[in-house]
């Protein structure tokens, strides 16, 4: 048995932060941000928490499924901004959708954490451990954003995506995945719980600027137009199959040009690699699962399809897997 995705669900919060907001915030404008990101738009949670937005991209995701919230065996959130520390966030969503047979845990993987949550959820079903998996990618991305910072400030929005895998016959695809820890200061978020945060500026008011996320821009753009067509060429090597196998690529929605690279270093159409950036900006591991909702709900994504999904980003990790709609 493998796993295959039987529903989706996505929860966007409704505040829209635009660029021409942005301009009055920082020194920046519409232009110079679309033609160096092709973000338009970001969304912000306000008091749209990780937990709440995990929760209500989970019941649309049942719905969509066609399946009670009883029915679901594990629970798998990918999350870099939970609002608890705990319970975990899979536990605050399992309330609100009274999942009351599943047990579940949080993944920390960055804008990679959707994908490796696709990979574990996979193995569990394969080995027959469990029937029915939620799995969720939710970010509150705006609270760990400094919006002083043009470097980063452009980039980040906040929502959440779900997909609910069952059971089924079907054929497995190996997957791909890696991490390099020796280049994680290419971008980073250190803790505010951390014994020089509580010594230093517990009692003072201040933020220190490396709780902020901190990015190298050109370091993390070089990493993922290189490492993202090969781990694509990787995963197609292991299942014996062509670009041209392939229906649709879905990357990690982090920047339009890092998609258009990627395309063009595979020799593959761009218009099979869908973007939603453009409204949503980087929404780290809430991305592909929302554009997998997102395709869904519209028709794109048609049965028997074959999909590859990529993430890359902080860790440095990255990773893909090869899917059949």
């Amino acid at each position: 048995m493998i796993g295959k995705i039987c529903g989706t669900g996505s929860y966007i919060p409704p505040k829209i932060l635009s660029n021409d907001d942005l301009s009055e915030m920082v020194e920046t404008s519409d232009e110079w941000i679309r033609e160096r990101t092709g973000v338009r738009n970001r969304h912000i949670a306000g008091e749209d928490t990780s937990s709440f937005m995990a929760s209500e991209a989970a019941k649309r995701a049942v719905e969509n499924a066609g399946i009670s919230p009883e029915e679901i065996d594990l629970i798998l959130v990918a999350s870099s901004s939970p609002d608890v520390i705990f319970p975990s966030v899979a536990c605050e969503v399992q309330k609100a959708i009274g999942a009351v047979h599943a047990s579940g845990y949080d993944m920390q993987a960055a804008c990679t954490g959707f994908v490796f949550a696709y990979q574990t959820a996979q193995a569990y079903i394969e080995a027959g451990f469990y029937k029915t998996i939620l799995l969720i990618g939710s970010e509150a991305l705006s609270t760990m954003v400094d919006w002083t910072d043009r470097g980063t400030c452009i980039l980040f929005g906040d929502g959440a995506g779900a997909a609910i895998l069952c059971a089924a016959e079907g054929k497995t695809y190996p997957p791909a995945a890696h991490m390099d820890g020796r280049k994680g200061e290419a971008l980073v978020c250190r803790s505010r719980f951390s014994d020089r945060f509580l010594e230093k500026y517990q009692n003072t008011g201040k933020v220190p600027g490396d709780t902020y996320i901190s990015m190298d821009g050109r370091g993390v753009f070089q990493f993922a137009v290189k490492s993202v067509p090969q781990v694509v060429t990787e995963v197609l090597e292991k299942a014996l199959l062509t670009t041209d196998d392939i229906d649709w690529f879905i990357l990690h929605q982090a920047n339009q040009r890092i998609v258009e690279s990627v395309a063009k270093r595979l020799k593959t159409d761009i218009e099979r690699f869908p973007m939603n950036l453009q409204e949503y900006g980087n929404t780290s591991s809430a991305s592909i699962p929302i554009l997998l909702d997102e395709m869904n709900r519209d028709g794109r994504l048609k049965r028997g399809q074959k999909i590859i999904i990529a993430g890359f980003g902080a860790g440095l990790a990255w990773g893909a897997s090869i899917l059949e709609w």
